[in-house]
């Protein structure tokens, strides 16, 4: 039986050819996602902002306003009502208490109250309560990790191969955060730890394709010292494509079922991987290698990094 080959063998893709077209869009949706991030918000969750997080099943279809008119007049301060995986399931926000963990308790006692009484057959599936406290500290230690973790990547690729790689490396992973936090801002979905999680799976992923891309440019830049960089680099997309295109495609389909079928506890954090990998693939073709050629890498730099001192760098 012949294997099945997404990508011929053979394949010549002219990639570079639509180099300028790619920074062009890039830069102009990593700037939209950006402006928007910072207009719109995130919808931050309980995790981040403290507050009680009620999530609610019921037994039919119900009014949102009327429910949203019922949550207010409880006088618990603004609440926010969004429906979750269905139009039976729906998550009440509301805002942490002044008076501590007993008045929060108190609010999320009056809100299932009035739910059960006012719905028959509803169903209480989770309550979650955050300090402000803890919330803050979570926001900070979420933000931290994605930052740290960025740095200690481009850093690790500038020793592991030139610092045009590395800043290459961090390019990219901005481009790939910068997307996936438009896409949050734009749908308003709830941005959790769940979701934190996410994004530092979408670094390492993103990471990963761009390396493996980065290694094979590397060996060809030793290999074919006479050839022009834009076809050096056409050829070292090529050659590593079927992996990327396979890797990228069963990832994505294991993604694609979580969200049809998994739980919906894990809805965002599938839905930002599966983001990432797409965002994250295309970047590792379109952003990561034409860095290389705005930051002068070229056969003839890497041949004089080879021969000074008349003998070969001794990196990996």
């Amino acid at each position: 039986m012949r294997l099945l080959k997404l990508v011929p063998d053979h394949t010549n893709v002219d990639f570079m050819r639509w180099r300028n077209v790619a920074v062009v869009v890039s830069t102009l949706m990593t700037i939209l996602s950006l402006a928007y991030t910072a207009y719109r918000g995130l919808n931050m969750g309980v995790d981040f902002v403290g507050g009680q997080m009620i999530r609610v099943s019921f037994a039919q279809p119900i009014n949102v306003e009327q429910l949203r008119s019922r949550v207010d007049g409880l006088q618990l301060g603004e609440s926010s009502i969004q429906e979750f995986g269905g139009p039976k399931t729906y998550q009440i926000r509301l805002p942490k208490a002044s008076g501590g963990d007993a008045a929060a308790n108190v609010a999320a006692t009056r809100v299932k109250t009035m739910v059960t009484s006012s719905y028959p057959g509803a169903r209480i599936d989770s309550v979650e309560s955050v300090s402000g406290k803890v919330s803050e500290e979570l926001a900070q230690n979420g933000a931290m990790a994605i930052i740290f973790a960025m740095l200690g990547i481009a850093i690790y690729i500038w020793m592991r191969f030139e610092w045009q790689f590395g800043i290459g490396a961090l390019i990219t992973l901005a481009h790939d955060i910068a997307m996936t936090l438009g896409f949050f801002a734009f749908t308003r979905l709830q941005v959790d730890l769940n979701v934190v999680a996410a994004f530092l799976t979408v670094v390492g992923y993103s990471l990963n394709d761009t390396v493996v891309i980065y290694d094979r440019i590397r060996e060809n830049l030793r290999k074919y010292r006479k050839m022009a960089i834009l076809p050096l680099l056409n050829l070292s997309l090529n050659e590593t494509l079927a992996r990327t295109v396979v890797t990228s495609l069963t990832v994505l389909i294991a993604l694609a079922v979580l969200m049809a079928i998994g739980p919906e506890v894990i809805f965002g954090l599938s839905l930002a991987i599966f983001l990432g990998v797409v965002v994250g693939t295309y970047s590792s073709i379109y952003v990561s290698t034409p860095v290389l050629v705005w930051l002068g890498v070229t056969p003839d730099s890497f041949v004089k990094t080879e021969t000074a001192d008349g003998a070969a760098p001794q990196n990996g």
